[in-house]
């Protein structure tokens, strides 16, 4: 499996970092605030610090665009709350449609505003967006990354607010999405005993 396509055009660092840099800037203004060592921090500048390690753990070697994607997936997220939307499935499948368009102009203008081509923007929002999944390589290490991420970070919060048939349901779909480089991942990760043992049942 590889990437479905390469974006041209030479690497530039300063390009590069001031895109990030761009990124984080916006993400840190998330009134939303989580633990992150001893301090309270925006959770979206945290969430996608966490996502750009798992990136760099699995995939060193990983293309520009999906270094570029992995600092951007959920930009300014706290802008279109859950709450906004209905309950229930319809709502929350509203509510994810939307958050991919607003993610994608908000990368988009940043990305335009560093000078970066259309092609490599769009490569970056066709990563975000996880179109092709199980076909593009990028698009799976980007699905990894972010299993990863919440299996590692959040899942325990998860699991506190939901019975165990829930827990188990969530897992089996994750583990669907992984591929295998996920999968010996994940199974490296330290649980807590109760999502442990959900992780084992989940994978019988």
């Amino acid at each position: 499996m590889t990437p479905l396509a390469e974006t041209s055009g030479r690497f530039d660092p300063a390009r590069f970092d001031e895109a990030v840099r761009r990124f984080a800037r916006a993400n840190s203004e998330d009134p939303n605030r989580i633990s992150d060592g001893d301090e309270l921090r925006p959770r979206e500048l945290v969430d996608a610090e966490r996502l750009v390690r798992w990136l760099a753990r699995i995939e060193p070697e990983a293309s520009e665009a999906l270094k570029l994607a992995a600092h951007c997936q959920h930009l300014e997220r706290w802008k279109i709350p859950r709450s906004s939307y209905p309950e229930g499935r319809t709502g929350y499948l509203q509510w994810r449609k939307e958050l991919s368009r607003f993610h994608a102009a908000c990368s988009a203008e940043i990305l335009r505003g560093v000078g970066y081509d259309e092609e490599t923007i769009q490569r970056v929002q066709i990563i975000n967006q996880k179109k092709s999944l199980k076909l593009d390589a990028d698009v799976q290490t980007m699905e990894d990354a972010l299993c990863l991420t919440f299996l590692e970070h959040e899942i325990d919060e998860f699991a506190a607010k939901h019975p165990d048939d829930k827990i188990v349901d969530i897992l089996r779909k994750t583990w669907r999405k992984m591929s295998g480089r996920g999968h010996a991942e994940a199974l490296r990760l330290r649980y807590s005993d109760r999502v442990g043992a959900l992780v084992n049942k989940a994978l019988l």
